[in-house]
């Protein structure tokens, strides 16, 4: 069973389920589409209960995974510990601190995500919240790019970011948004006090969904004729804003 297991993959229908009932952190589960397999089934189910992200894709999405006999389930191991968002906020406020939250919606990129993961750690930023689906896989990719910065950082996966979101301003964060469409500057903006700042996917932006329970919309200033950063560039250049301001 060993050969199994590697670079935090699990493969195969028994070692996945082991894995399941270990109660391992799970990063995400893919399972071959349009199979009609009981013990699928049951694995799917599982992840169900377990609040485990799970993918249906095509065999040959299986096959780039692992040329091996997978028997259509392949698991990712998370090699970090994830960390709940309520314990975060109240260990922040509990230590005197106003607390500092990076939500990224949508951000899919491995390594943008490990790269903002170093600029945040770098940044005193005190947690990175993800959406528990559609967010860049935890893998040795992001945990190298991140150079170290993922096993450091608390990051916390979520069900729903609206409910991280209402929570976060129930709890005396401000919440706000970066968009390219925003009016307000960034350089005008006051960044101080209890925040969580939301960046977000590389093709579109925030949701639509999430922009109504911001607390407003905020944009860098860009005077050449490039519209638009990459979102770790982005994240970096926000991040120490926050900086300036709050040392100034």
């Amino acid at each position: 069973m060993e050969d199994n297991y590697k670079n935090n993959m699990v493969f195969g229908i028994h070692p996945v389920m082991e894995t399941i009932n270990a109660q391992k952190e799970i990063e995400k589960v893919f399972i071959q589409a349009g199979t009609r397999s009981p013990e699928l089934s049951e694995i799917a189910n599982a992840c169900r209960k377990t609040g485990v992200p799970v993918q249906y894709v095509p065999i040959e999405k299986m096959n780039r995974l692992t040329r091996k006999n997978h028997q259509g389930v392949v698991a990712f191991i998370c090699p970090i510990e994830y960390q709940s968002l309520e314990n975060v906020v109240q260990m922040v406020f509990e230590a005197g601190r106003d607390p500092f939250i990076l939500m990224l919606d949508r951000v899919t990129d491995v390594r943008n995500f490990g790269a903002i993961a170093r600029t945040a750690y770098a940044a005193g930023v005190d947690a990175i919240v993800i959406p528990s689906r559609g967010s860049a896989l935890i893998n040795g990719d992001a945990m190298k790019t991140s150079a170290g910065a993922l096993s450091l950082i608390n990051v916390c996966r979520v069900e729903n970011m609206k409910d991280a979101i209402d929570f976060l301003k129930a709890s005396g964060l401000r919440v706000v948004g970066f968009t390219e469409k925003a009016k307000e500057s960034l350089w005008k903006a006051e960044l101080t006090g209890p925040l969580c700042v939301m960046m977000g996917s590389e093709e579109d932006g925030i949701s639509p969904a999430y922009i109504p329970r911001l607390d407003g919309l905020l944009m860098i200033p860009m005077p050449g004729d490039i519209d638009s950063l990459n979102v770790s560039v982005a994240t970096g250049v926000v991040c120490f804003e926050v900086v300036r301001q709050r040392m100034g």
